[in-house]
């Protein structure tokens, strides 16, 4: 066998090699059978790879460098906000006086946590124009959840929460809206757009009556559109006796020129590792902090952070509360990672964000327009939709374009996303990209749809510069194969 270390663990595994050398244990040993129950007890051990130190460092080393990520390539994965995550954010993050300390010692020894955390709130509630933040949840959807859940009991104290079990959510929104609101025992209502892709005042206006709990929105919206039309939208919706939510996975678009709370939303929640540069994907962590108006605190999570004189404390006696909705106060490595965002950037720095995202996308747009169909006809915020009925024509699909910008080196756009547009492209360049990039990833997509009409052949059969091809997805979303099974000699 060929070491290329593009090998499974098991099968470079060779019995009796180690990839450590502890001295013997002075601790008397302990039979297994004496402290844990029969059913609990292996029969045989456990199948594990053997391996020396230099084995396993080159087989973890090899995943490593096949990884695509924002530091290896340009990633304009729409709606994600996929933007460089500045080092300096890391180094805070891990001062000793943050990464050392740990959740449930006495809060008189964690005041400097305590108090980066009751400053990113302040923060947090200039950029979204909201009177109170919590940083609980661990992510954007559990931020939607924990909002709704503020939606049910803020209409349970009026005495309607039997009567207001509807939630309206536009065609176009989020997969995550309509899920958080069924998790969240609502009902949901959905809102067809309009012909220029906004929320139909028309058809909201239909929709809205005494059933209704709220709106879920976010703006601009998933087709990189601003809702011009969001000041009567929230007079609708107020009128009717619902609240507005804002889903703030857009918020890199508005930093420094609009609010939330400008716009008349109630609730709001923000993604930390989008709009304020800390890591995500793989799974996270993340950080989906929510913000409420006034009238709405009351039933805010808990615990939450309270400043008195010089000390701060974590509070808990919150009776209209909806309680806990993580342990202990978030995440907070990467809160502290966004503090130190917002901190480097100050205000004028996280408005020259949104205008250097607004641009971009913009420009992106432009030199694509001639060779996509371009859905919507105005302007976009920081990201925007392509459709790519003109190349399906020829037979090549949205999916075939993603694949053969592997080739070029760019990790694909969002694809068939937001469902209103057939083939969707979603294409967010973020803020972070030199102008370079742009150009080589416009060249890029502009050569791919020369090539669908000259060589469809070409595109349809990418990747051809990858180790892997096409995968039958079907078969490998229904039948996955995720134990490894060691191959029988039968001769």
């Amino acid at each position: 066998m060929t070491v290329t270390y593009d090998h499974l663990l098991f099968e470079i595994s060779k019995k009796g090699r180690r990839a450590y050398s502890l001295p013997e244990s002075s601790v008397e040993k302990t039979e297994l059978a004496s402290v844990l129950p029969s059913h609990l007890l292996r029969e045989e051990p456990a199948e594990l790879p053997e391996l020396s130190e230099l084995q396993v460092m080159r087989h973890y080393t090899g995943l490593s460098n096949k990884n695509f990520g924002i530091e290896t390539g340009f990633y304009p994965l729409g709606s994600c906000t996929m933007k460089y995550n500045p080092k300096i954010n890391e180094d805070i993050a891990r001062y000793s006086g943050f990464a050392n300390i740990h959740p449930l010692q006495p809060e008189k020894s964690a005041q400097g946590a305590l108090q980066l955390m009751h400053q990113l709130e302040n923060s947090l509630k200039e950029v979204t124009g909201m009177d109170a933040i919590s940083l609980q949840p661990a992510a954007g959807a559990q931020g939607e959840w924990a909002g709704l859940l503020i939606f049910k009991a803020y209409h349970e104290a009026n005495g309607e929460g039997d009567q207001r079990r509807k939630i309206l959510v536009p065609d176009s929104a989020h997969g995550t809206n309509p899920a958080s609101a069924v998790v969240a025992g609502y009902d949901v209502v959905e809102i067809k757009s309009n012909e220029d892709g906004r929320v139909g005042v028309d058809a909201l206006k239909a929709a809205v009556g005494p059933d209704t709990a709220g709106l879920m929105l976010t703006n601009p919206n998933t087709l990189g559109l601003f809702e011009v039309d969001i000041v009567e939208i929230a007079e609708i919706v107020h009128e009717a006796g619902g609240l507005l939510y804002y889903d703030g996975a857009n918020a890199n678009a508005i930093l420094g020129k609009s609010t939330p709370g400008e716009m008349g939303f109630d609730v709001v929640h923000l993604n930390l590792h989008k709009t304020f540069s800390t890591p995500h994907g793989g799974g996270g962590p993340g950080s989906g902090p929510i913000g409420v108006k006034a009238y709405l605190t009351d039933f805010m999570p808990s615990p939450r952070i309270e400043k008195d004189g010089d000390y701060y404390k974590l509070t808990d006696n919150h009776p209209q509360s909806i309680g806990r909705v993580k342990g202990y106060y978030g995440n907070f490595g990467v809160n502290v990672r966004a503090y130190s965002y917002i901190r480097t950037m100050g205000a004028e720095g996280l408005q020259q964000v949104s205008e250097d995202a607004v641009l971009h996308a913009n420009y992106l747009r432009a030199r694509l327009s001639p060779y996509y169909d371009t859905p919507f006809s105005s302007h976009c915020k920081h990201e925007f939709v392509l459709s790519g009925n003109r190349q399906k024509k020829l037979g090549v699909r949205t999916a075939d374009i993603a694949k053969r910008l592997l080739d070029y080196g760019f990790y694909s756009p969002t694809v068939y996303f937001p469902l209103i547009v057939d083939e969707a492209l979603m294409i967010e360049p973020t803020e972070t990209e030199a102008k370079e990039t742009l150009d080589a990833f416009a060249d890029a997509l502009i050569e791919i749809a020369k090539d669908a009409e000259t060589n469809p052949e070409l595109v349809t059969g990418a990747p051809h510069t990858k180790a892997v091809k096409r995968l039958d997805e079907v078969t490998a979303a229904r039948k996955p194969i995720v134990i490894y099974q060691k191959a029988h000699d039968n001769s």
